[in-house]
Formats: structure tokens, C-alpha cells, sequence
């Protein structure tokens, strides 16, 4: 005589099998834990890039404080080259870069497209050790904003004068990322148009910072500018 199974029969052993895949998969978790302890044990881990290390001002910051701060990271008399942020008193266009900061590598260029009460936002744009590149650099930040996809009619319209007044080659170069030993920074405070430069320690590794950008128009602190006025058509 055969039994045809209950529901509860079913049931169970639905919940039996249930609870083996549950056991498997934490015996398998356990042992991958094993693992990863035991290869941590066996091969210790390098040390890791510095990745803490960040250059210009606090958010809301007073620029006085920071204007401070940036002098006070000039100190030292080491001969190691160092990265350094450099803020401009007045953005320059761009083929006016390399000379602002008298043939320093020059690594980033940040630019910044100023419309009266409109927020825009800083485009930074890498650059590799050559003058040309540098100085073709605002085509490229163009370039981000013409492929940039806004989901608001006002940054769009915003989007589409900064990336006009760039392709245009505004006076729009606002910060730079430069490399230089500590008296070449130094000495680089002395230029006209130099607002500020702040250097990292010299064992800040390359792309491995952070960086808030002292704009031109930020006096009093380092903070948004208003963002109630009307986009100008171009």
C-alpha cells in the first residue's frame, strides 16, 4: 500500500532542505573567512597609497584662516619636490597657464566659469607634462560639459554657457596643481596673481588627494555663491 505525502510531510521536508542549503552556505562563508585570515597571515599586506591627504580650504572655511594654513605648509627645508595647489588672485586664460607659474610641471587645471548668482560648478581637468596640453586643457573641459547630461532646464542652460565661454578660451583657469620643490613654492608666492599656494608633504602620492579649489571670488569664506539669479543666454 503506498502513502502519498501529506502536506505537512512536503512542508518538511521542503524546510529540511532549506535549512542544509542555509548550513552549506555558511560553512562555505566560514571557510573563506578561514582563508582570507590565513593568507593575511602568510603574505601581510603592503602599506597602502596615502589616500587622507587633501589641499585648499574647509568647507565654509574663512579664506584667512586657510591663506594662513597654505603659507604655514611652505615651511621645511627639504629639497624634495612637492604637489601644491595654486590659487590664482584672478583666473587667467589659458595660454597664459604656464607662465603663471614660471614653467612649474603643471598636473591639474581647474577652471571655473563665474555667472553673476548662478552656482557653476569647478571642472577639473588632468594634464600631462607638456605646455600644449596644459594650454588645450580648456577645450577639454569643454569637451566634459558637452557630454555631461543635465536632468534640470536650468543646469542645463548653465552647462551649455560654461562650455561656451570655454570653448571661447575665457579667463576661466582658476586653481592649479603644480610640483615643485619647497623653495620653487616659495618663491612662486612672490608672482603677481598668486592668491595662495598650499604644498602636500612630500610623500603624497600622485592622484591620491583631495582638492577644494580657492576660487577668485571667495573672500570672506570658502563657500557656494548664491544661485538665484537668471542664466544669461550666453
Amino acid at each position: 500500500m503506498s502513502i502519498r505525502p501529506t502536506w505537512s510531510m512536503r512542508w518538511t521536508s521542503c524546510a529540511m532542505r532549506e535549512r542544509l542549503r542555509i548550513a552549506g552556505f555558511a560553512g562555505v562563508a566560514v571557510a573563506l573567512v578561514l582563508l582570507i585570515l590565513v593568507l593575511g597571515w602568510a603574505y601581510p599586506p603592503r602599506a597602502s597609497v596615502i589616500g587622507t591627504d587633501r589641499l585648499g580650504p574647509d568647507s565654509g572655511e574663512a579664506v584667512a584662516n586657510y591663506l594662513v594654513r597654505a603659507r604655514d605648509s611652505l615651511q621645511g627645508d627639504d629639497n624634495d619636490e612637492h604637489w601644491a595647489l595654486v590659487a590664482l588672485t584672478a583666473a587667467v586664460v589659458p595660454r597664459d597657464i604656464p607662465k603663471s607659474v614660471a614653467g612649474l610641471r603643471v598636473a591639474r587645471v581647474i577652471y571655473h566659469v563665474p555667472i553673476n548668482h548662478v552656482y557653476t560648478s569647478p571642472i577639473t581637468v588632468p594634464t600631462p607634462a607638456d605646455d600644449a596640453a596644459v594650454i588645450d586643457s580648456a577645450r577639454a573641459a569643454a569637451g566634459v560639459l558637452d557630454a555631461s547630461q543635465s536632468f534640470d532646464d536650468r543646469t542645463a542652460r548653465s552647462t551649455a554657457v560654461m562650455a561656451a565661454r570655454l570653448h571661447a578660451g575665457c579667463a576661466c583657469a582658476a586653481n592649479l596643481i603644480v610640483r615643485g620643490t619647497l623653495n620653487q613654492l616659495r618663491i612662486l608666492t612672490t608672482r603677481p596673481n598668486i592668491r595662495a599656494v598650499q604644498a602636500l608633504p612630500p610623500d603624497a602620492s600622485a592622484g591620491a588627494f583631495a582638492v577644494i579649489p580657492l576660487l577668485p571670488e571667495q573672500t570672506d569664506t570658502a563657500a557656494p555663491g548664491p544661485d538665484d539669479g537668471p542664466v544669461p543666454a550666453r
